[in-house]
Protein backbone atom coordinates (compact mmCIF):
# COMPACT_ATOMS: atom_id res chain seq x y z
CA UNK A 1 0.00 0.00 0.00
CA UNK A 2 2.97 2.46 1.20
CA UNK A 3 4.57 1.62 -2.25
CA UNK A 4 1.40 2.32 -4.51
CA UNK A 5 0.42 5.40 -2.82
CA UNK A 6 4.42 6.72 -2.99
CA UNK A 7 3.58 6.02 -7.03
CA UNK A 8 0.55 7.86 -7.03
CA UNK A 9 1.55 11.52 -6.07
CA UNK A 10 4.03 12.57 -8.65
CA UNK A 11 5.10 14.91 -6.78
CA UNK A 12 7.19 12.50 -4.24
CA UNK A 13 9.08 10.88 -7.50
CA UNK A 14 13.06 11.54 -7.87
CA UNK A 15 13.67 14.25 -10.81
CA UNK A 16 15.31 11.52 -12.82
CA UNK A 17 12.83 9.55 -13.56
CA UNK A 18 12.54 10.55 -16.83
CA UNK A 19 15.47 9.19 -18.10
CA UNK A 20 15.81 7.10 -21.06
CA UNK A 21 16.11 3.02 -19.71
CA UNK A 22 19.68 1.77 -21.50
CA UNK A 23 20.89 -2.20 -21.30
CA UNK A 24 24.33 -2.90 -20.12
CA UNK A 25 24.83 -3.76 -23.74
CA UNK A 26 23.98 -0.52 -25.08
CA UNK A 27 25.68 1.04 -21.92
CA UNK A 28 29.29 -0.59 -22.44
CA UNK A 29 28.92 0.40 -26.22
CA UNK A 30 28.57 3.95 -25.73
CA UNK A 31 31.03 4.13 -22.89
CA UNK A 32 33.52 2.36 -25.54
CA UNK A 33 32.55 5.15 -27.93
CA UNK A 34 33.40 8.03 -25.53
CA UNK A 35 36.84 6.72 -25.11
CA UNK A 36 37.71 5.80 -27.94
CA UNK A 37 36.51 9.07 -29.59
CA UNK A 38 37.96 11.27 -26.62
CA UNK A 39 41.67 9.08 -26.60
CA UNK A 40 41.91 8.16 -30.34
CA UNK A 41 45.60 8.48 -30.28
CA UNK A 42 47.68 7.70 -27.05
CA UNK A 43 51.66 7.30 -26.27
CA UNK A 44 51.99 5.41 -22.71
CA UNK A 45 55.14 5.09 -20.63
CA UNK A 46 55.10 2.39 -18.45
CA UNK A 47 56.86 -1.13 -17.48
CA UNK A 48 55.25 -4.35 -18.84
CA UNK A 49 54.32 -6.75 -16.58
CA UNK A 50 52.87 -10.60 -17.16
CA UNK A 51 53.71 -10.60 -20.83
CA UNK A 52 52.03 -13.59 -22.95
CA UNK A 53 51.98 -14.11 -26.98
CA UNK A 54 49.54 -16.51 -27.73
CA UNK A 55 49.70 -19.25 -30.33
CA UNK A 56 47.13 -16.94 -32.03
CA UNK A 57 50.31 -14.51 -32.96
CA UNK A 58 49.29 -12.20 -30.21
CA UNK A 59 50.00 -9.94 -27.58
CA UNK A 60 48.31 -9.50 -24.04
CA UNK A 61 50.16 -7.52 -21.47
CA UNK A 62 50.05 -5.35 -18.56
CA UNK A 63 51.72 -1.78 -18.93
CA UNK A 64 51.99 -0.65 -15.25
CA UNK A 65 53.61 2.18 -12.89
CA UNK A 66 53.51 2.27 -9.29
CA UNK A 67 50.18 3.25 -9.27
CA UNK A 68 47.95 2.28 -11.14
CA UNK A 69 47.65 -0.65 -14.44
CA UNK A 70 46.54 -0.71 -18.31
CA UNK A 71 45.74 -4.11 -19.85
CA UNK A 72 47.63 -4.36 -23.05
CA UNK A 73 46.59 -5.74 -26.58
CA UNK A 74 49.06 -5.78 -29.77
CA UNK A 75 47.91 -7.46 -32.81
CA UNK A 76 50.12 -10.05 -34.74
CA UNK A 77 51.17 -7.81 -37.68
CA UNK A 78 51.86 -5.54 -34.86
CA UNK A 79 54.06 -8.04 -32.78
CA UNK A 80 56.07 -8.79 -35.96
CA UNK A 81 57.16 -5.73 -36.25
CA UNK A 82 58.60 -5.08 -33.06
CA UNK A 83 62.49 -4.33 -32.49
CA UNK A 84 63.08 -5.94 -29.32
CA UNK A 85 61.47 -9.35 -27.84
CA UNK A 86 58.99 -7.96 -25.31
CA UNK A 87 59.77 -9.48 -21.92
CA UNK A 88 58.49 -8.11 -18.35
CA UNK A 89 59.76 -5.76 -16.40
CA UNK A 90 61.11 -4.17 -19.43
CA UNK A 91 59.81 -0.24 -19.21
CA UNK A 92 58.44 0.73 -23.02
CA UNK A 93 56.53 3.53 -24.63
CA UNK A 94 53.50 2.50 -26.02
CA UNK A 95 51.65 4.06 -28.95
CA UNK A 96 48.08 3.49 -30.03
CA UNK A 97 44.20 4.30 -29.01
CA UNK A 98 42.41 3.84 -25.88
CA UNK A 99 39.34 1.00 -25.72
CA UNK A 100 37.18 -1.02 -24.01
CA UNK A 101 36.41 -4.87 -23.40
CA UNK A 102 32.50 -4.89 -22.69
CA UNK A 103 32.64 -8.34 -21.76
CA UNK A 104 34.42 -7.80 -18.30
CA UNK A 105 34.06 -4.12 -18.15
CA UNK A 106 37.40 -2.49 -18.16
CA UNK A 107 39.75 -0.38 -20.46
CA UNK A 108 42.32 -1.47 -22.32
CA UNK A 109 45.15 -0.27 -24.82
CA UNK A 110 45.19 -1.05 -27.85
CA UNK A 111 48.94 -0.85 -28.94
CA UNK A 112 50.35 -1.00 -32.64
CA UNK A 113 54.17 0.28 -31.68
CA UNK A 114 56.42 -0.19 -28.98
CA UNK A 115 59.52 1.06 -28.06
CA UNK A 116 62.17 0.07 -24.90
CA UNK A 117 62.07 3.33 -22.90
CA UNK A 118 64.95 5.57 -23.33
CA UNK A 119 69.19 3.85 -23.52
CA UNK A 120 68.83 2.32 -20.61
CA UNK A 121 66.75 -0.12 -21.00
CA UNK A 122 68.00 -0.57 -24.19
CA UNK A 123 71.49 -1.31 -23.37
CA UNK A 124 69.96 -3.33 -20.62
CA UNK A 125 68.20 -5.56 -23.34
CA UNK A 126 71.50 -5.26 -25.97
CA UNK A 127 73.29 -6.76 -22.61
CA UNK A 128 71.08 -9.44 -21.76
CA UNK A 129 70.74 -10.93 -25.47
CA UNK A 130 74.45 -10.53 -25.85
CA UNK A 131 74.84 -12.77 -22.62
CA UNK A 132 72.38 -15.49 -24.51
CA UNK A 133 74.27 -15.38 -27.73
CA UNK A 134 77.74 -15.48 -26.32
CA UNK A 135 76.58 -18.34 -23.92
CA UNK A 136 75.31 -20.31 -27.64
CA UNK A 137 79.29 -20.03 -28.89
CA UNK A 138 78.26 -17.62 -31.82
CA UNK A 139 81.29 -14.93 -30.45
CA UNK A 140 83.97 -17.99 -30.23
CA UNK A 141 87.29 -16.76 -32.05
CA UNK A 142 87.46 -20.63 -32.95
CA UNK A 143 84.15 -19.98 -35.32
CA UNK A 144 86.15 -16.79 -37.20
CA UNK A 145 87.18 -17.01 -41.08
CA UNK A 146 90.57 -15.65 -42.28
CA UNK A 147 89.85 -13.03 -45.04
CA UNK A 148 91.19 -13.67 -48.42
CA UNK A 149 94.34 -11.69 -49.10
CA UNK A 150 93.12 -10.96 -52.74
CA UNK A 151 89.41 -11.05 -53.36
CA UNK A 152 88.01 -11.08 -56.93
CA UNK A 153 84.36 -10.12 -55.78
CA UNK A 154 83.28 -8.50 -52.76
CA UNK A 155 79.54 -8.21 -51.30
CA UNK A 156 78.34 -5.23 -49.63
CA UNK A 157 74.63 -5.28 -47.84
CA UNK A 158 73.87 -1.63 -47.09
CA UNK A 159 71.35 1.32 -48.42
CA UNK A 160 72.41 1.58 -52.04
CA UNK A 161 71.44 5.61 -51.50
CA UNK A 162 73.55 6.56 -48.90
CA UNK A 163 76.87 7.89 -48.91
CA UNK A 164 78.51 4.51 -47.50
CA UNK A 165 78.43 2.94 -50.44
CA UNK A 166 79.81 5.61 -52.40
CA UNK A 167 82.84 5.81 -49.55
CA UNK A 168 83.73 2.56 -50.02
CA UNK A 169 83.83 2.02 -54.02
CA UNK A 170 85.69 5.41 -54.07
CA UNK A 171 88.08 3.73 -51.45
CA UNK A 172 88.31 0.31 -53.40
CA UNK A 173 89.00 2.12 -56.31
CA UNK A 174 92.17 3.96 -54.84
CA UNK A 175 93.53 1.04 -53.22
CA UNK A 176 92.89 -2.09 -55.86
CA UNK A 177 90.01 -2.25 -57.85
CA UNK A 178 87.22 -5.12 -57.67
CA UNK A 179 84.30 -6.40 -58.76
CA UNK A 180 81.34 -4.84 -56.23
CA UNK A 181 78.12 -6.65 -55.79
CA UNK A 182 75.29 -4.55 -53.71
CA UNK A 183 72.44 -5.77 -52.27
CA UNK A 184 70.16 -3.22 -51.45
CA UNK A 185 69.04 -2.69 -47.88
CA UNK A 186 67.38 -0.80 -45.15
CA UNK A 187 69.48 -0.06 -42.51
CA UNK A 188 66.99 1.90 -40.12
CA UNK A 189 63.56 1.19 -38.71
CA UNK A 190 61.07 -2.02 -38.17
CA UNK A 191 62.52 -4.26 -41.77
CA UNK A 192 65.61 -3.27 -41.87
CA UNK A 193 66.78 -6.51 -40.06
CA UNK A 194 65.40 -8.67 -42.18
CA UNK A 195 66.54 -7.34 -45.21
CA UNK A 196 70.18 -7.09 -43.83
CA UNK A 197 69.81 -10.87 -42.50
CA UNK A 198 67.88 -11.85 -46.62
CA UNK A 199 71.19 -9.73 -47.86
CA UNK A 200 73.68 -12.00 -46.10
CA UNK A 201 72.12 -15.51 -46.75
CA UNK A 202 71.66 -14.44 -50.26
CA UNK A 203 75.26 -13.80 -50.91
CA UNK A 204 75.76 -17.24 -49.70
CA UNK A 205 73.35 -18.88 -51.56
CA UNK A 206 74.91 -17.85 -54.83
CA UNK A 207 77.04 -20.61 -56.36
CA UNK A 208 80.10 -20.37 -57.54
CA UNK A 209 80.69 -20.57 -61.07
CA UNK A 210 76.70 -18.88 -61.54
CA UNK A 211 75.40 -16.44 -63.79
CA UNK A 212 76.22 -13.96 -60.80
CA UNK A 213 79.32 -14.49 -59.37
CA UNK A 214 79.54 -15.73 -55.60
CA UNK A 215 81.24 -12.69 -53.62
CA UNK A 216 84.70 -13.76 -51.76
CA UNK A 217 83.94 -11.55 -49.19
CA UNK A 218 81.20 -10.09 -47.62
CA UNK A 219 81.15 -6.19 -45.98
CA UNK A 220 77.80 -5.63 -44.06
CA UNK A 221 78.07 -1.14 -43.61
CA UNK A 222 76.18 1.82 -42.45
CA UNK A 223 76.74 5.37 -41.05
CA UNK A 224 76.89 6.67 -37.18
CA UNK A 225 73.84 6.70 -35.71
CA UNK A 226 71.54 6.88 -32.24
CA UNK A 227 71.84 3.39 -30.29
CA UNK A 228 68.02 3.42 -31.76
CA UNK A 229 69.06 3.70 -35.25
CA UNK A 230 71.62 0.89 -34.97
CA UNK A 231 69.34 -1.41 -33.11
CA UNK A 232 68.49 -3.48 -35.66
CA UNK A 233 72.22 -4.82 -35.96
CA UNK A 234 72.07 -6.35 -33.06
CA UNK A 235 68.91 -8.29 -33.74
CA UNK A 236 68.76 -12.11 -33.51
CA UNK A 237 68.27 -12.96 -37.10
CA UNK A 238 70.90 -10.60 -37.98
CA UNK A 239 73.56 -11.75 -35.70
CA UNK A 240 72.72 -15.62 -36.03
CA UNK A 241 72.91 -14.99 -40.10
CA UNK A 242 76.25 -13.96 -39.76
CA UNK A 243 78.01 -16.36 -37.11
CA UNK A 244 76.46 -19.20 -40.14
CA UNK A 245 77.87 -17.29 -43.10
CA UNK A 246 80.31 -19.61 -45.03
CA UNK A 247 81.70 -16.30 -46.64
CA UNK A 248 84.08 -14.30 -44.61
CA UNK A 249 82.23 -11.21 -43.45
CA UNK A 250 83.56 -7.58 -42.25
CA UNK A 251 81.26 -5.64 -39.94
CA UNK A 252 81.45 -1.41 -40.49
CA UNK A 253 78.41 -0.11 -38.66
CA UNK A 254 78.67 3.08 -37.37
CA UNK A 255 81.15 4.72 -36.29
CA UNK A 256 84.70 3.71 -34.74
CA UNK A 257 83.08 4.13 -31.03
CA UNK A 258 79.49 2.07 -31.89
CA UNK A 259 79.97 -1.13 -31.34
CA UNK A 260 76.81 -3.68 -31.81
CA UNK A 261 76.26 -7.63 -31.89
CA UNK A 262 77.09 -7.88 -35.39
CA UNK A 263 80.90 -7.04 -34.25
CA UNK A 264 81.13 -9.32 -31.91
CA UNK A 265 79.83 -12.61 -34.49
CA UNK A 266 81.76 -11.31 -37.92
CA UNK A 267 84.92 -12.16 -38.60
CA UNK A 268 86.35 -8.75 -38.52
CA UNK A 269 85.25 -5.42 -37.41
CA UNK A 270 86.07 -2.07 -39.03
CA UNK A 271 85.96 0.88 -37.21
CA UNK A 272 84.02 2.65 -40.35
CA UNK A 273 82.76 1.69 -43.59
CA UNK A 274 85.79 3.53 -45.12
CA UNK A 275 87.98 1.43 -42.93
CA UNK A 276 86.22 -1.58 -44.19
CA UNK A 277 87.21 -0.91 -47.50
CA UNK A 278 90.94 -0.77 -46.20
CA UNK A 279 90.87 -4.21 -44.67
CA UNK A 280 89.22 -6.10 -47.52
CA UNK A 281 92.06 -5.26 -50.11
CA UNK A 282 95.93 -4.41 -49.95
CA UNK A 283 97.15 -1.20 -51.85
CA UNK A 284 97.77 -1.91 -55.18
CA UNK A 285 101.21 0.33 -54.97
CA UNK A 286 102.35 -1.08 -52.34
CA UNK A 287 102.16 -4.45 -54.13
CA UNK A 288 103.43 -4.00 -57.22
CA UNK A 289 106.70 -2.23 -55.50
CA UNK A 290 107.01 -5.45 -53.17
CA UNK A 291 107.40 -7.62 -55.94
CA UNK A 292 109.61 -5.62 -57.96
CA UNK A 293 112.00 -5.38 -54.90
CA UNK A 294 111.64 -9.56 -54.36
CA UNK A 295 112.14 -9.86 -58.01
CA UNK A 296 115.27 -7.54 -58.03
CA UNK A 297 116.60 -9.99 -54.82
CA UNK A 298 115.81 -13.11 -56.88
CA UNK A 299 117.78 -11.56 -59.47
CA UNK A 300 120.84 -10.79 -57.85
CA UNK A 301 120.66 -14.16 -55.09
CA UNK A 302 120.38 -16.20 -59.05
CA UNK A 303 123.36 -14.07 -60.50
CA UNK A 304 125.89 -14.64 -57.94
CA UNK A 305 124.73 -18.41 -57.28
CA UNK A 306 125.10 -18.95 -61.34
CA UNK A 307 128.98 -16.86 -60.88
CA UNK A 308 129.66 -19.32 -57.94
CA UNK A 309 129.03 -22.71 -59.66
CA UNK A 310 130.47 -21.04 -62.77
CA UNK A 311 133.62 -20.85 -60.61
CA UNK A 312 133.60 -23.93 -59.17
CA UNK A 313 132.56 -26.04 -62.61
CA UNK A 314 135.29 -24.31 -64.63
CA UNK A 315 138.10 -25.46 -61.43
CA UNK A 316 136.66 -28.85 -61.46
CA UNK A 317 136.44 -28.81 -65.44
CA UNK A 318 140.75 -27.75 -64.84
CA UNK A 319 141.37 -30.96 -63.14
CA UNK A 320 139.83 -32.95 -65.61
CA UNK A 321 141.72 -34.96 -68.04
CA UNK A 322 140.67 -33.84 -71.21
CA UNK A 323 138.53 -36.41 -73.69
CA UNK A 324 140.88 -36.50 -76.32
CA UNK A 325 144.03 -37.19 -74.52
CA UNK A 326 142.40 -40.32 -73.03
CA UNK A 327 141.47 -41.17 -76.65
CA UNK A 328 144.91 -40.53 -78.19
CA UNK A 329 146.67 -43.70 -76.50
CA UNK A 330 143.43 -46.21 -77.64
CA UNK A 331 143.64 -45.04 -80.94
CA UNK A 332 147.59 -45.36 -81.24
CA UNK A 333 146.89 -48.85 -80.07
CA UNK A 334 144.40 -49.37 -82.54
CA UNK A 335 147.13 -48.08 -85.32
CA UNK A 336 149.55 -50.15 -83.95
CA UNK A 337 147.45 -53.25 -84.20
CA UNK A 338 146.63 -52.74 -87.43
CA UNK A 339 149.47 -52.35 -88.93
CA UNK A 340 150.82 -55.53 -87.22
CA UNK A 341 147.73 -56.97 -88.91
CA UNK A 342 148.85 -56.03 -92.00
CA UNK A 343 152.43 -57.19 -92.10
CA UNK A 344 150.94 -60.36 -90.49
CA UNK A 345 149.12 -60.98 -93.79
CA UNK A 346 152.13 -60.24 -96.39
CA UNK A 347 154.12 -62.88 -94.20
CA UNK A 348 151.64 -65.33 -94.35
CA UNK A 349 150.81 -64.90 -97.97
CA UNK A 350 154.36 -65.05 -98.26
CA UNK A 351 154.68 -68.19 -96.38
CA UNK A 352 152.52 -69.71 -98.55
CA UNK A 353 153.89 -68.44 -101.59
CA UNK A 354 157.28 -70.29 -100.38
CA UNK A 355 155.30 -73.82 -99.56
CA UNK A 356 153.52 -73.82 -102.91
CA UNK A 357 156.88 -73.29 -104.40
CA UNK A 358 157.99 -76.34 -103.16
CA UNK A 359 154.84 -78.83 -103.69
CA UNK A 360 155.36 -77.25 -107.21
CA UNK A 361 157.87 -78.85 -109.08
CA UNK A 362 156.18 -82.30 -107.49
CA UNK A 363 152.94 -81.46 -109.08
CA UNK A 364 151.39 -82.35 -112.68
CA UNK A 365 150.72 -79.29 -114.76
CA UNK A 366 147.09 -80.40 -114.74
CA UNK A 367 146.93 -80.71 -111.30
CA UNK A 368 149.25 -77.70 -110.63
CA UNK A 369 146.97 -75.56 -112.31
CA UNK A 370 144.00 -77.24 -110.71
CA UNK A 371 145.32 -76.76 -107.46
CA UNK A 372 146.94 -73.53 -108.08
CA UNK A 373 143.65 -72.58 -109.06
CA UNK A 374 141.81 -73.59 -105.98
CA UNK A 375 144.97 -72.11 -103.85
CA UNK A 376 144.56 -68.58 -105.59
CA UNK A 377 140.58 -68.95 -104.83
CA UNK A 378 141.18 -69.57 -101.47
CA UNK A 379 143.92 -67.12 -101.52
CA UNK A 380 141.74 -64.72 -102.75
CA UNK A 381 138.68 -65.79 -100.25
CA UNK A 382 140.97 -65.47 -96.85
CA UNK A 383 141.67 -62.04 -98.20
CA UNK A 384 138.24 -60.88 -98.63
CA UNK A 385 137.62 -62.74 -95.64
CA UNK A 386 140.71 -60.98 -93.42
CA UNK A 387 139.77 -57.69 -95.08
CA UNK A 388 136.02 -57.39 -94.03
CA UNK A 389 137.58 -58.68 -90.89
CA UNK A 390 140.00 -56.18 -90.45
CA UNK A 391 137.36 -53.62 -91.17
CA UNK A 392 135.05 -54.70 -88.38
CA UNK A 393 137.90 -54.85 -86.55
CA UNK A 394 138.40 -51.22 -87.10
CA UNK A 395 134.66 -50.33 -87.25
CA UNK A 396 134.33 -52.34 -83.40
CA UNK A 397 137.41 -50.46 -82.22
CA UNK A 398 135.94 -46.75 -83.93
CA UNK A 399 132.64 -47.61 -81.97
CA UNK A 400 134.24 -48.67 -78.70
CA UNK A 401 136.34 -45.15 -78.94
CA UNK A 402 133.11 -43.37 -79.91
CA UNK A 403 131.81 -44.74 -76.63
CA UNK A 404 134.40 -44.35 -74.79
CA UNK A 405 133.99 -40.51 -75.78
CA UNK A 406 130.69 -40.25 -74.68
CA UNK A 407 130.80 -41.87 -70.98
CA UNK A 408 133.69 -39.45 -70.67
CA UNK A 409 131.17 -36.83 -71.82
CA UNK A 410 128.77 -37.79 -69.54
CA UNK A 411 130.71 -38.32 -66.52
CA UNK A 412 132.27 -35.10 -66.86
CA UNK A 413 128.68 -33.40 -67.19
CA UNK A 414 127.69 -35.81 -64.01
CA UNK A 415 130.80 -34.17 -62.07
CA UNK A 416 129.70 -30.61 -63.61
CA UNK A 417 125.88 -31.54 -62.01
CA UNK A 418 127.83 -32.38 -58.39
CA UNK A 419 129.15 -28.74 -58.07
CA UNK A 420 126.53 -28.09 -55.96
CA UNK A 421 127.63 -30.98 -53.74
CA UNK A 422 131.02 -30.09 -52.92
CA UNK A 423 130.01 -27.98 -49.81
CA UNK A 424 127.98 -30.86 -48.53
CA UNK A 425 130.85 -33.42 -49.39
CA UNK A 426 133.41 -30.94 -47.28
CA UNK A 427 131.41 -31.41 -44.47
CA UNK A 428 130.87 -34.55 -44.31
CA UNK A 429 134.93 -34.53 -44.86
CA UNK A 430 135.01 -32.28 -42.02
CA UNK A 431 132.58 -33.92 -39.72
CA UNK A 432 134.59 -37.53 -40.28
CA UNK A 433 137.96 -36.11 -39.43
CA UNK A 434 136.54 -34.06 -36.07
CA UNK A 435 135.15 -37.78 -35.05
CA UNK A 436 138.34 -39.68 -36.32
CA UNK A 437 140.36 -37.10 -34.17
CA UNK A 438 137.37 -37.80 -30.79
CA UNK A 439 137.77 -41.51 -31.25
CA UNK A 440 142.00 -41.78 -31.50
CA UNK A 441 141.47 -39.23 -28.30
CA UNK A 442 139.45 -41.73 -26.61
CA UNK A 443 141.69 -44.58 -27.69
CA UNK A 444 144.59 -42.62 -26.18
CA UNK A 445 142.58 -42.04 -23.07
CA UNK A 446 142.14 -45.76 -22.46
CA UNK A 447 145.30 -46.86 -23.67
CA UNK A 448 147.20 -44.29 -21.43
CA UNK A 449 144.66 -45.41 -17.82
CA UNK A 450 145.64 -49.41 -19.32
CA UNK A 451 149.15 -48.65 -19.14
CA UNK A 452 149.27 -47.04 -15.72
CA UNK A 453 147.15 -49.70 -14.00
CA UNK A 454 149.59 -52.26 -15.36
CA UNK A 455 152.87 -50.27 -14.30
CA UNK A 456 150.71 -50.15 -10.88
CA UNK A 457 150.31 -53.83 -10.77
CA UNK A 458 153.44 -55.08 -12.36
CA UNK A 459 156.40 -56.72 -10.68
CA UNK A 460 158.70 -54.35 -11.67
CA UNK A 461 157.80 -51.50 -9.52
CA UNK A 462 158.56 -53.95 -6.72
CA UNK A 463 161.56 -54.22 -7.85
CA UNK A 464 162.57 -50.55 -7.69
CA UNK A 465 162.00 -50.96 -4.17
CA UNK A 466 164.82 -53.52 -3.66
CA UNK A 467 163.07 -56.44 -3.84
CA UNK A 468 164.17 -58.98 -6.49
CA UNK A 469 162.73 -62.21 -8.28
CA UNK A 470 164.62 -65.63 -8.24
CA UNK A 471 164.20 -68.04 -11.09
CA UNK A 472 165.85 -71.01 -12.80
CA UNK A 473 167.63 -71.71 -15.66
CA UNK A 474 165.16 -72.77 -17.20
CA UNK A 475 162.71 -69.35 -16.01
CA UNK A 476 160.63 -71.46 -13.46
CA UNK A 477 159.59 -68.80 -10.31
CA UNK A 478 161.40 -70.09 -7.14
CA UNK A 479 159.27 -69.51 -4.05
CA UNK A 480 161.44 -71.28 -1.47
CA UNK A 481 164.86 -71.71 -0.44
CA UNK A 482 164.69 -75.53 -0.97
CA UNK A 483 164.31 -75.31 -4.52
CA UNK A 484 166.85 -72.60 -4.74
CA UNK A 485 169.40 -75.23 -2.84
CA UNK A 486 168.74 -77.99 -5.60
CA UNK A 487 168.34 -75.92 -8.57
CA UNK A 488 172.31 -75.77 -8.67
CA UNK A 489 172.03 -72.47 -10.79
CA UNK A 490 169.92 -69.72 -10.28
CA UNK A 491 168.79 -65.90 -12.21
CA UNK A 492 168.27 -63.03 -9.67
CA UNK A 493 166.89 -60.00 -11.59
CA UNK A 494 166.62 -56.89 -9.98
CA UNK A 495 165.56 -53.65 -11.47
CA UNK A 496 168.32 -52.75 -13.89
CA UNK A 497 169.38 -56.02 -15.03
CA UNK A 498 169.93 -59.84 -14.17
CA UNK A 499 172.54 -61.99 -12.31
CA UNK A 500 173.30 -65.24 -12.90
CA UNK A 501 174.63 -67.20 -9.28
CA UNK A 502 175.89 -70.59 -8.20
CA UNK A 503 174.21 -72.92 -5.24
CA UNK A 504 176.22 -75.57 -3.37
CA UNK A 505 174.65 -78.06 -1.15
CA UNK A 506 172.27 -77.44 1.39
CA UNK A 507 174.22 -77.94 5.33
CA UNK A 508 172.05 -78.37 8.31
CA UNK A 509 174.18 -75.65 10.26
CA UNK A 510 176.60 -72.63 9.54
CA UNK A 511 180.31 -73.34 9.76
CA UNK A 512 182.86 -70.48 9.96
CA UNK A 513 185.07 -70.34 6.58
CA UNK A 514 187.96 -71.25 6.07
CA UNK A 515 190.70 -68.56 6.03
CA UNK A 516 192.03 -68.21 2.82
CA UNK A 517 196.07 -69.87 2.01
CA UNK A 518 197.41 -66.65 0.94
CA UNK A 519 197.01 -63.25 2.60
CA UNK A 520 194.54 -60.87 1.28
CA UNK A 521 193.29 -63.40 -0.99
CA UNK A 522 189.11 -63.84 -0.61
CA UNK A 523 188.13 -67.07 -0.13
CA UNK A 524 184.75 -68.93 -1.65
CA UNK A 525 181.36 -67.48 -1.30
CA UNK A 526 180.10 -71.14 -0.57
Amino acid sequence: MEMVMSDFFPSERPSSANLPELSVSELAGSIKRTIETTYDRVRVRGELGRVTIAKSGHMYADLKDDKAVINTIMWKGSVGRLPFRPEEGLEVVAEGKLSTYPGRSNYQLIADTMNPAGAGALMALLEERKKKLAAEGLFEASRKKPLPAFPKVIGVVTSPTGAVIRDILHRLTERFPVHVLVWPALVQGDRAAAQITEGIEGFNALQPGGPIPRPDLIIVARGGGSIEDLWPFNEENVVRATAASGIPLISAVGHETDTTLIDYASDRRAPTPTGAAEIAVPVRSELVQAVTGQGERLMRGLTQTTRRHDRELTAIAARLPKPMVLLEARQQRFDYAESRLSKALQTAVLKKRSAFDQVGPRLRPRALETGLRQLTEKLDQSGKRLSSGLLRQKSVQQSKLETVSRRLEARGEQLRRRVGDTSATDQAADRLERAMAQRLSRMDDRLSRAGNLLEALSYQATLQRGFAVVKTRNGELVRASAPARSAGELTIQFADGEVEVSTGKARSAPSTPKPSSKKGEQGSLF
